[in-house]
């Protein structure tokens, strides 16, 4: 599925300098990503991949001008997913 135009937050960049994913890699979880949670504001998680490597993405896609944000990018914390990182743990 193709993405629309994607627009990184200074503050998704910043985490994905941190966790080590490059644009390519966030534009593959984008495209072939799947939605596990929406949230109130509009934004989703999406779960992509970098190989086996789990890519979670906040992204916000109802922007007016079409554009995706792509609004942070981390590295799950394992302790607080299940193994497949569809689900968070129970708190």
């Amino acid at each position: 599925m193709p993405i629309p135009a994607v627009r990184f937050s200074e503050h998704a960049i910043d985490r994905m300098l941190e966790w080590g994913f490059d644009v390519d890699e966030v534009e593959v979880a984008l495209a072939e990503g799947e939605t596990v949670e929406d949230y109130e504001d509009g934004s989703r998680l999406l779960l992509g991949r970098a190989g086996v490597r789990p890519i979670p993405v906040v992204v916000a896609d109802d922007e007016p001008d079409g554009v995706c944000t792509v609004v942070t990018v981390y590295e799950p914390d394992p302790t607080r997913w299940f193994s497949t990182f569809r689900e968070r743990r129970p708190s």
